[in-house]
């Protein structure tokens, strides 16, 4: 009988090798296979979506919401970056100090509605007595980044508290505090003699604002640098302060790097502020004399990041 057993529907035993290309090994191992629990990732939705690789990036220009889909495992994590909107320059002033810059991974998320709200930047002084407008705060889910510091003008001295701090304005005043872990200090004013002075620059994200002076004995001081991140899978300085201005000279204080403004100098037709760039946190310039006014800093931004494959 088992030499009549040699071919099945006409096709030789010897020629059942595969089946579905699966060899006669593997063929053995299917009924003892053991299943392992297969990857699983989020998804989301919200903002602008990119893909870099294997991973899904959100950019929130404007404020909405961040909404994640329920995983079947918990691998419901992600990275963000938060930059608040940038303070603005002072008049007769100093440099708008960067949004504050808050950045981490590993963060959990659950499958619901995420807040995220952009800072707007802070409006720069056209008024001698008043200091620029701090910049807003901006917030995803429960971190929120702290408004960059205005900074401060020829009657009121001091630049402000932030994110990263303002430049002093005037002849003597002092930069104002960064926020610890989300920036820097802005730097202080200095005197030429008479009414020959100049400005300090913002914080930034990266490092502090200069002091005025600091190019050589004179001019105002640079905006403090921002802080490089490759969150979108590239990598983008963010978060720079805004120049101090030159009141008397053309040695103005220049942007830090990551969207800080330019500072004024004199005459202010010829060397005029700039203001922070949007979705940044840049701190704005700081205004010269009337009518050179300190100028906006910048929006922030919200980037978010995951794993989706």
């Amino acid at each position: 009988m088992a030499n009549q057993v040699e071919k099945l529907n006409t096709i030789a035993i010897a020629d059942i090798e595969k089946v579905n290309t699966l060899t006669d090994a593997n063929i053995e191992k299917i009924n003892t296979l053991e299943f392992t629990s297969l990857p699983t990732y989020m998804t989301a939705t919200g903002g602008t979506i990119t893909t870099d690789g294997d991973y899904k990036v959100h950019t929130f220009n404007s404020s909405g919401t961040f909404t994640p889909a329920a995983a079947l495992s918990a691998n419901m994590v992600v990275t963000y970056l938060v930059i608040a909107g940038g303070g603005g320059g002072g008049q007769t002033g100093g440099g708008g100090g960067a949004g504050g810059y808050r950045t981490a991974t590993g963060f959990a998320v659950a499958a619901t509605g995420l807040t995220v709200t952009i800072g707007g930047g802070g409006a720069g002084s056209s008024n001698h007595s008043a200091a620029g407008v701090n910049g807003s705060n901006s917030v995803f889910s429960s971190i929120t980044s702290t408004g960059g510091g205005g900074g401060g003008s020829s009657s009121s001295t001091a630049g402000s508290d932030g994110g990263s701090a303002g430049g002093g304005g005037g002849s003597t005043g002092v930069g104002g505090s960064g926020t610890a872990g989300q920036g820097n200090d802005g730097g202080d004013a200095s005197t030429q003699g008479g009414s020959h002075y100049d400005m300090g620059g913002g914080g930034g994200a990266g490092a502090a604002g200069q002091d005025a002076g600091a190019h050589g004995g004179s001019g105002g001081g640079d905006g403090g640098a921002g802080t490089a991140s490759s969150i979108t899978g590239s990598s983008v300085t963010r978060g720079g302060g805004g120049g101090g201005a030159a009141n008397y000279g053309s040695d103005v204080g220049i942007g830090g790097s990551g969207g800080g403004g330019t500072g004024a100098g004199y005459p202010p037709a010829t060397y005029n502020s700039t203001a922070g760039t949007a979705n940044t946190g840049g701190g704005g310039g700081g205004g010269a004399d009337a009518p050179a006014a300190g100028r906006n800093g910048g929006s922030g931004v919200v980037i978010i990041r995951y794993q989706f494959q």
